[in-house]
């Protein structure tokens, strides 16, 4: 799983997302480690449909009467797969993480001599 995928799938467990939203979640959840652009967004998420892991939703069509903005706007929900996955990865991380060589490198004092 590409980090972006991890971080946009980790974002939709929070809730219904649309776009720019997800956009700036995901640069929030990585404390600006990723910073997606639209296509990169955009690609990933019709990967993820594709795959299984992620649902685009209808636009609300009382939003769409007050405001057409919303009429463009794709909203996207995580499915049993995608929450599936999301948590295999997290425990796949945190695994690695925890080993002694991850832990040697981010405690280690003397970086890049």
């Amino acid at each position: 799983m590409t980090p972006a995928a991890f971080a946009l799938l980790l974002a939709l467990t929070e809730g219904e997302r649309h776009g720019y939203r997800l956009i700036s979640d995901v640069e929030r959840l990585t404390a600006g480690e990723i910073i997606l652009g639209p296509g990169t967004l955009y690609r990933t998420l019709q990967r993820m449909r594709v795959d299984g892991l992620v649902v685009e939703i209808p636009p609300d069509q009382n939003a769409v009467r007050a405001d057409r903005r919303a009429e463009r706007r794709r909203g996207y929900r995580i499915t049993a797969a995608g929450r599936a996955a999301v948590r295999h990865e997290a425990r796949r991380l945190a695994t690695v993480l925890a080993s002694d060589a991850a832990q040697a490198l981010l405690h280690d004092d003397d970086e890049d001599r």
